[in-house]
């Protein structure tokens, strides 16, 4: 049913603009309109289609509310509130048929009959009132298809607000995100000492979650673990940064359109292949070839699991957004001044050397900063290339393992977000975003003042 009113809705929204259109482009042969014809049937389709939705969202909101209120009525007698809402779940599964099993208890089936009858008459009952009101609101919007009609200025009154409450969401969000990692990092903070945390040199976070369980105490010295994300995220760098600025200036600067056209989205495919791909790539392909190698020319210390294996799929994975970033910080640069440079004699070597791209610094910056949080970021070819081990060590051919890693171990399976183990991993996720964050500071201090030395 709800889909049903769903195509309803769009469908006379559709119509509406349609409709608005076809009577604005009429009138617009004979008068001089103040909006163009779109405009007519975009302000049409958008007071058809918004309230509509809206009310739909929170009929639904409302609706979920009163049957959970209304099921519990039928387990009055039950005073733990977890049994409760076992209870009122399983009647809802067992009504929506995704469960068959029959809880030994009184009021389970009238509930059940209840509930099924509640939203038997809800959809009728949504179905009559918002097909009705989006039938009052297309009527209501042909109306206003006039001269004088300032359908324009709503329209793009409203793509303002609407861009500026995304704004606000990002920011809030932004602010959501931050304070939750900072409020279970302090609650860490009072178990583990932070300069223990932030200095210590060995991590074993393993230790006993509840009182019937064996574990050990727990180490939380987070060193090697970022050293490990650093390690990785180094050599994914010296992996990307070549390939992916010198197919960027070959690309932009010397090759033909014919080439540019096929060559660019061949790299840019790479960036579309899931990573758990990669990480098969570097457990059946790399690795046996690193370790070939490394017998090759005696390499006794070369692991299978190793921060060099792990970084450098790592870094083909980031090609393509070196190379396409870069490209179109390249190929964003005035014409003028790459004709202006090869007029007074330069090749097109040192024009690009010089001229080109000194100009587009700033989006070669954005490009490597994109790339290294990518790195930083990524888990699953860590995981299955460089292993779970936290070992304190700059040595490319031992296992390592990083921030995001240890963050999946920590929070997967059997957890209370009570120990100390388990709120590490908002610990690293903090420290990891403040990490990010500084560089991210820096990098923009620098261009900000060789933007201003080229301006």
């Amino acid at each position: 049913m709800t889909v049903f009113l769903l195509i309803l809705i769009s469908s006379l929204a559709v119509y509406g603009f349609i409709l608005n259109k076809s009577k604005a482009s009429v009138m617009s042969d004979t008068n001089i309109m103040h909006s163009q014809p779109h405009y007519h049937g975009l302000y049409s389709a958008f007071i058809t289609l918004v309230p509509a939705i809206l009310l739909l969202f929170f009929w639904s909101f409302i609706v979920n509310m009163i049957t959970n209120i209304t099921l519990k009525d039928f387990f009055s007698d039950i005073t733990d509130t977890g049994l409760i809402k076992f209870y009122t779940d399983g009647v809802i599964g067992y009504a929506e048929g995704a469960t068959d099993k029959i809880i030994n208890h009184a009021g389970f089936m009238p509930a059940v009959e209840h509930y099924q009858a509640l939203q038997h008459n809800n959809k009728i009952l949504q179905f009559i009132v918002i097909s009705t009101l989006s039938l009052m609101l297309f009527r209501y919007s042909l109306k206003f298809v006039e001269v004088e009609f300032k359908a324009r200025d709503y329209i793009e009154r409203v793509i303002v607000i609407v861009m500026r409450a995304s704004a606000v969401f990002a920011i809030f969000v932004t602010i959501g995100i931050v304070l939750s990692l900072l409020f279970e990092t302090l609650r860490f903070f009072d178990s583990v000492n932070v300069f223990d945390f932030l200095f210590g040199l060995h991590w074993s976070p393993q230790m006993a979650i509840r009182a019937d369980q064996v574990g050990s105490s727990g180490s939380f010295g987070a060193v090697p673990v970022f050293t490990g994300t650093l390690l990785i995220a180094f050599i994914a760098m010296t992996v990307a940064t070549p390939i992916g600025m010198f197919s960027a200036i070959y690309l932009s600067q010397y090759a033909s359109e014919n080439i540019r056209s096929y060559a660019k989205p061949i790299i840019e495919i790479l960036a579309g292949i899931p990573t758990v791909v990669y990480g098969f790539f570097a457990v059946i392909t790399v690795a046996p070839f690193f370790r070939d190698m490394g017998a090759f020319f005696s390499f006794t210390n070369m692991s299978s699991e190793s921060a060099l294996i792990a970084g450098s799929v790592l870094g083909i994975m980031i090609i393509p957004f070196v190379a396409s970033l870069t490209d179109d910080a390249l190929t964003a640069v005035p014409r003028s001044l790459k004709e202006g440079s090869l007029a007074m004699g330069a090749t097109l070597s040192e024009t690009t050397k010089k001229v080109i791209i000194p100009a587009s610094f700033h989006g070669i910056v954005g490009s490597f900063l994109l790339a290294v949080s990518r790195a930083i970021g990524e888990t699953m070819i860590v995981v299955m290339a460089a292993g779970f081990a936290a070992n304190l060590t700059f040595n490319p051919f031992d296992s390592v393992s990083t921030v995001t890693v240890q963050i999946v171990g920590l929070l997967t399976g059997d957890q209370e977000f009570d120990s100390p183990k388990t709120l590490s991993a908002f610990a690293l996720a903090f420290v990891l975003f403040f990490i990010t964050l500084v560089l991210n500071v820096i990098s923009l201090t620098i261009v900000k003042k060789y933007r201003e030395e080229y301006e």
